[in-house]
């Protein structure tokens, strides 16, 4: 398996990701200023300051973000993500920004997680449509995703459709009591929605294997995605051991 080049920004969370990621694959580091070999496998952690770019242009390449569960705190506020600590679980996919929850994976590291679980609910209201942030707008194109979004959904349901994103003045937490169901371009909170028994829809064509929206009056939530899920996230000890490396390099999906 060929080792990934490693790119890091001056940013301080990428930096530490890629530090340990390269500790823990024994792969070499170069700053993304300095990187120009595409034709290499590269490794780095999120879409800005030059990383998008390279992850364009490179051949293959590991991408690593925020976990699907049990993430590293964070907080939004004055349209910024304060990261206030890094305890929490970071996900690395494969020549992707998100694993599409394909695979057939023993439970044992979901059962780590101790989640809790939610059955699917039966009932429920109104639908959560969330709103990708900019950053991700430009990352996939979808400059009027909500006004597109909205469009689909009323071609199948005519139920109330609330608008939501992280800076958002209501608790994603407390718009889940009384959804229906949960809708978005890729955002890991749409697993927490399936967490607490809310049947989520990706627009994302990674995750159209997950629900389809033409579907969205009859939900049924795959509970087995999580186990494939919970092998795609590691924490930065498990990055920096080498665990996490020992596992995507035989497992990339």
């Amino acid at each position: 398996m060929e080792k990934p080049i490693v790119v890091y920004t001056d940013h301080i969370i990428n930096k530490t990701l890629c530090y340990n990621f390269a500790k823990g694959s024994d792969s070499l580091l170069c700053h993304v200023n300095n990187f120009r070999d595409f034709n290499k496998t590269i490794a780095t952690y999120g879409v800005l300051r030059g990383t998008l770019e390279i992850i364009r242009k490179s051949k293959n390449y590991y991408y690593m973000d925020h976990g699907y569960f049990n993430q590293s705190k964070r907080s939004f506020e004055n349209n910024r993500t304060n990261v206030i600590n890094l305890d929490g679980y970071f996900r690395i996919v494969y020549n992707n920004l998100i694993h599409n929850g394909a695979g057939n994976y023993p439970d044992d590291r979901l059962k780590k997680l101790k989640l809790e679980i939610l059955e699917q609910k039966k009932n429920g209201s109104y639908i959560i449509l969330s709103e990708p942030s900019d950053a991700m707008k430009k990352v996939y194109n979808v400059p009027n995703w909500a006004e597109d979004t909205t469009k689909l959904l009323k071609r199948y349901t005519d139920r109330k459709i609330i608008m939501h994103n992280k800076f958002s003045k209501d608790p994603l937490k407390i718009l889940l009591k009384n959804a229906w169901a949960f809708v978005s371009l890729q955002s890991t909170a749409g697993f927490m929605a399936m967490l607490n028994g809310i049947p989520s829809y990706f627009t994302d064509v990674s995750l159209e294997n997950i629900s389809k929206i033409k579907d969205i009056e009859n939900p049924i939530i795959d509970y087995n995605i999580f186990n494939s899920l919970a092998y795609g996230q590691w924490t930065l000890k498990e990055i920096e051991s080498g665990e996490a490396w020992e596992n995507i390099s035989k497992n990339k999906y």
